[in-house]
């Protein structure tokens, strides 16, 4: 009798979830980040800056939510918290910090595409990565589609 084969996966599989559980909670850092710098941008009544952060914290927010809501469809209940947001934030040089962590957002991301992710996961995640790819190159946002 011949062995039956499994399909392809339909959901991400424990590791995948728990790669996408450490994506999820880093958006959620990267968030709390853009929002406040955000506010410092306001606070120096510098709205060119500030456009150019709220870009980036509307993708990041949509990361997150695009996460959570993958990881829900497969069965898994997203941790709660998981980001501090802690670290002091200031506008003075916000742009190479901020760069250093897009570009740890791409390394996250493309490790999670090595790992055996199903279609629908995939594609998302790919997404994902194109976005902050051009989040490191323009520091700018507003790149993820509905």
């Amino acid at each position: 009798m011949a062995a039956q084969r499994a399909g392809p996966a339909v959901t991400p599989g424990p590791v995948a979830l728990a790669a996408l559980e450490a994506a999820r909670t880093a958006e959620r850092e990267q968030t709390l980040y853009y929002r406040a710098l955000a506010g410092l941008a306001e606070e120096a009544d510098d709205a060119e800056t500030a456009e150019r952060i709220n870009g980036l914290l509307a993708d990041e927010q949509h990361h997150y939510s695009r996460l959570s809501a993958r990881m829900m469809e497969a069965g898994h209940v997203p941790a709660e918290g998981g980001a501090s947001g802690s670290r002091p934030v200031t506008l003075a040089g916000w742009e190479g910090f901020a760069r250093e962590r897009e570009r740890s957002e791409i390394v996250r991301y493309e490790a999670l595409l090595r790992l055996d992710l199903d279609a629908r996961t995939q594609t998302m995640v790919e997404e994902i990565l194109a976005s902050e790819r051009r989040h490191a190159r323009e520091l700018g946002g507003k790149w993820m589609g509905a």
